[in-house]
């Protein structure tokens, strides 16, 4: 069982103390604040979220050794300096957003829990206040919230994959269970924790359709897919999985000693970048793939509420990142407009509302 450390000491986080004892379910980081508010956390958000949490929080006071109760904001901004630090070679840099370091996107959602845990502990009247300040000052005013965010996050677009890189991929794969679990991304706009959490009574092959019982936020909903990927499921369920596999979920482990268990996550992500070096890709994740359903099935002229129910997006928001990815759909809403300014022989023209002053062709 982990070491419980005394009140006001560092936190000090180990590989043996970040396991749970004996009948805990939540992460172990070996200090009681912490851990107990794991167990809030546990009580009312889902699993991989507790998980996230308690990974950002085990990040943090690794680096930021102190007791909770002696955080400060000074302390906050130099474990922000800390994680935008390049490791490794400092001259590599990632070619979506040309950062070194870890991703602003992952740093946010760090600060995040970690502002979660300090609001936890200032209702309980741990800490007099949060150690996370709301963001910096501007150089000048501009209303009573004139602050920036701590860290500014670069707005890019995810990456999809081309048609034929599609196909290369499906080639690639070896067996039935493969293809089917990447279909279900690809042809039905999956999550890949949806895919490994289908079971039997999900399957609707009759309706073409599926039903995610327990999806992002544990809301659930139908999802129509091509009937390509129920005929690879039919070959997998008839030919690949093993009668004996003791589990209700569909994709199981066909090997070794997990033989018959439901897949992991590591499992699938294996599996797809195994045939992404096989089918000689260079990117292809299970975000992708989903990424990719959607954009072709907005390219095709799919409504954005339509899109927004098959994705399981809460907000339509969030849907509308695929009206940027379509780069058809933005290609000829521009044709469609650029010809009425040409057309109009005008110096100025009103397209949807927008005064567009000295077009000329």
């Amino acid at each position: 069982m982990g070491q419980v450390l005394e009140p006001r000491r560092p936190v000090v986080v180990t590989v043996d103390s970040c396991l749970p004892p004996a009948g805990m379910k939540t992460p172990w980081l070996a200090d009681p604040l912490v851990d107990r508010y794991l167990v809030f956390v546990t009580s009312r958000a889902r699993p991989n979220t507790v998980l996230a949490t308690a990974s950002d929080l085990r990040a943090f006071f690794t680096v930021v050794t102190k007791d909770p109760r002696e955080v400060r904001a000074a302390d906050v901004l130099d474990f922000i300096t800390d994680q935008r630090r390049p490791h490794g070679d400092a001259k590599v840099v990632r070619l979506v957003d040309g950062q070194a370091g870890l991703s602003s996107q992952t740093i946010k959602r760090r600060l995040s829990s970690v502002s979660g845990l300090f609001s936890w502990l200032l209702i309980i009247g741990e800490v007099d206040a949060n150690p996370v300040p709301r963001g910096l000052s501007t150089r000048r005013a501009r209303g009573p919230r004139s602050t920036v965010p701590l860290v500014r996050a670069p707005w890019t677009l995810p990456r999809v994959l081309e048609p034929s890189e599609v196909d290369a991929l499906l080639a690639a794969f070896r067996r039935w269970r493969d293809r089917a679990m990447v279909e279900a991304m690809v042809l039905g706009g999956l999550r890949r924790c949806e895919v490994l959490g289908l079971r039997s009574q999900d399957l609707r092959p009759a309706e073409g359709r599926v039903f995610i019982a327990d999806g992002k936020g544990g809301h659930q909903r139908l999802v129509p897919i091509s009937k390509r990927f129920f005929r690879s499921l039919g070959h997998y369920l008839s030919g690949e999985r093993p009668e004996d596999a003791g589990t209700e979920f569909v994709f199981v482990a066909l090997q070794g000693p997990t033989r018959g268990r439901p897949l992991t996550a590591d499992g699938l992500d294996e599996i797809v970048r195994a045939a992404k070096v096989r089918a000689k890709l260079k990117h292809a994740t299970c975000h992708e793939l989903r990424h990719t359903c959607l954009t072709r099935l907005r390219e095709a002229g799919m409504a954005l509420e339509a899109i927004q129910a098959q994705a399981g997006h809460r907000s339509i928001e969030s849907t509308r990142l695929y009206l940027h990815l379509s780069n058809e759909w933005l290609a000829g809403e521009y044709l469609r407009a650029a010809t009425l300014i040409d057309g109009s022989g005008l110096d100025a023209a009103v397209v949807d509302g927008s005064v567009l002053a000295g077009v000329t062709s």
